[in-house]
């Protein structure tokens, strides 16, 4: 008896649904323009969930033409704005994908660079406060690998002077936190892991400011593991690119100003 009723029961409700009227999509016989031009009105209104929407529901029903190609774009840049860099990223490397030889795909780059540039901010705004041997400067590394593919292939690009200016900031802050790692190492007593840091930051980011403070920690560290000759030399070439000596550094690490009597 209860199956039944149970039965009767599925079958009142499935016919009370098929009473109600269906949700009626009133964008349903839009043109692509039409579309294109709502998502648009959106994004410069700030309602970036709402552009995202109309973008994709334009690309979905117009995959072919200019405007679904633009609105791969500026699905990208909604992302951005809406402080979302990992779906940012992910719609820039579609584009470039895509469309490899599209006259707008040195912005698909700079915007890669720049939502890349959003999680490095997080990455260094607390330097000072976090075990830099644990920091993990992919995004900054990313964000300075798309710029320099910008400014490699669009040498005259108009995003290509913003993006050097933002590749200089970058270069200064993955050199710091190889310097930073370096003085965490060598202040535990681990000597051979900060000369391998301050090594690695010489070799990749030449002429950063942080490499003054590098090179004192290189050959302190040096002085420490007995390694007499290294640690002279190192002396030399911090001497020679750092005539008046180490100062102050920025984020923290402190260097004599005698760094030739620096143990």
């Amino acid at each position: 008896m209860r199956q039944i009723l149970a039965v009767l029961l599925a079958a009142a409700l499935l016919n009370a649904c098929s009473l109600l009227p269906e949700q009626i999509d009133e964008t349903k016989d839009w043109s692509a323009a039409k579309l294109y031009d709502k998502a648009k009105a959106d994004l410069q209104d700030s309602n970036y969930a709402d552009a995202v929407k109309f973008f994709e529901k334009l690309e979905a029903r117009y995959p072919y033409g200019p405007y679904a190609q633009q609105a791969q774009l500026e699905v990208a840049y909604a992302y951005y704005k809406d402080n979302e860099p990992v779906s940012a990223i992910a719609a820039c490397d579609r584009f470039i994908k895509l469309h490899p030889d599209h006259a707008n795909v040195d912005y698909a780059y700079y915007l890669k660079g720049l939502a890349n540039f959003i999680s490095d901010q997080g990455l260094f705004s607390g330097l000072a406060d976090q075990d830099m041997s644990e920091r993990n400067p992919r995004a900054a590394q990313e964000s300075f690998d798309a710029f320099k593919e910008l400014t490699d292939r669009f040498p005259n690009s108009k995003y290509t002077p913003d993006a050097l200016a933002r590749m200089r900031y970058l270069v200064d802050n993955l050199a710091w936190h190889e310097v930073h790692a370096a003085n965490y190492y060598y202040k535990r007593g681990a000597y051979v892991a900060a000369v391998n840091r301050v090594k690695y930051a010489l070799e990749h980011y030449q002429q950063a400011p942080a490499l003054e403070q590098g090179l004192t920690i290189l050959a302190k560290s040096y002085d420490k593991l007995g390694l007499n000759t290294l640690r002279d030399d190192s002396l030399r070439i911090l001497k020679q690119n750092f005539p008046n000596g180490a100062q102050p550094g920025a984020n923290g690490i402190q260097a004599k100003k005698a760094w030739w009597r620096f143990w």
